[in-house]
């Protein structure tokens, strides 16, 4: 357990050490941040903080800055988000600004705002889509040997698939195919669309077409998984570079790499309980991220589900600014997603 003295000395280097991004000495402590103890107290308890694993020594700099166990201890006890400005939080709401007419817009637009706000790199996902249900489905024929699949949900989500129309089909099979489709599937969740078009509608096909509907099932399956998948949007990549511990260009490479596949953004920043969450170098599992911190935070959507914010930036970020911006910023998301949603049900 740290003493009341080795608190403050803790919280002022860390305070320092974001604030200026130089290591701290006891000097410093004592000159700059008036600290009311001894240059040689300052020391020793510097000393007992090393052990202790709270802070560490630099190879350039007599100084110490946080330690991973240091900054963990500074975010879990001794800080909480700061209240933004009401200028600040003014700005936030005119970024959010103009009318958007997809969700899939507001999201991304949602990690370029953030990540200008901060400069460091935003990565937002929007509310989960497996429970929007399925309202249209139709084949649009592009020409003698091509159409396009079209979907839309009942959150006014399109997609579509343009595929080649196998030998032999004709018009009045698209129009059975699209048929069945609707008669089977309108109303129902996509997850439940899902299932049912790899279990049941090949068996309905099968007994209503003379040719092979295998293709349809496999448009359509495609569209349906394109459609609920995790969507994840990243603003503000190049921001990696503004800081000086990541001037290795191999390593940013590598990152920005990372930053463009689902599957390692999904293990990155995994759906965790309501709130704001921290983590660490370290804690990240991840080599790569050893010098950064990620702050992650979910937004509700009344009806709608969840979505979640993530912001990427060094381990000497100033916590306490950046969970008061990403509190805000997560309220201001979810009501510009619920006044989209209230357009939608007009």
């Amino acid at each position: 357990m740290l003493t009341e003295r080795q608190v403050l000395i803790l919280e002022s280097i860390i305070r320092f050490y974001t604030e200026t991004g130089h290591p701290v000495g006891s000097k410093t402590l004592m000159n700059e941040l008036s600290l009311p103890f001894s240059s040689a107290t300052i020391r020793n308890e510097m000393s007992r903080l090393e052990e202790l694993g709270f802070i560490e020594k630099t190879h350039s700099s007599s100084g110490r800055i946080p330690s991973v166990k240091g900054y963990r201890f500074y975010v879990d006890y001794l800080i909480s988000p700061e209240q933004l400005p009401a200028q600040e939080v003014a700005k936030i709401r005119s970024a959010f600004g103009p009318r958007y007419h997809e969700l899939d817009e507001i999201v991304s637009q949602s990690a370029n705002i953030l990540s200008e706000l901060t400069n460091y790199t935003a990565i937002l996902l929007g509310p989960k889509m497996q429970e929007n249900k399925l309202t249209g489905f139709r084949l649009v024929p592009l020409s003698e040997h091509q159409a396009m699949a079209i979907l839309v949900t009942d959150q006014a989500h399109v997609e579509n698939r343009t595929f080649t129309i196998p030998p032999g089909m004709k018009l009045a099979d698209l129009e059975t195919i699209v048929k069945i489709f609707n008669d089977q599937l309108i109303g129902l969740p996509l997850t439940e669309v899902f299932k049912k078009i790899n279990v049941e509608i090949p068996q309905i096909l099968a007994r209503h077409l003379h040719t092979d509907s295998d293709l349809f099932v496999d448009v359509f399956g495609n569209i349906i998984t394109h459609t609920i998948r995790e969507r994840f949007y990243v603003g503000g990549k190049m921001n990696l570079l503004n800081f000086s511990e990541f001037q290795d260009i191999e390593k940013f490479k590598s990152i920005y790499s990372l930053m463009d596949e689902g599957n390692n953004l999904r293990t990155l920043i995994s759906r965790k309980s309501d709130g704001i969450h921290v983590k660490i170098g370290q804690e990240l599992n991840n080599d790569l991220f050893s010098d950064f911190s990620l702050i992650t935070a979910t937004y509700q959507v009344v009806g709608h589900g969840e979505g979640m914010i993530a912001l990427l930036g060094p381990t000497s970020m100033p916590y306490s600014k950046m969970l008061g911006l990403v509190d805000t910023f997560r309220n201001e998301l979810a009501d510009k997603v619920s006044d989209y949603y209230r357009f939608l049900e007009e």
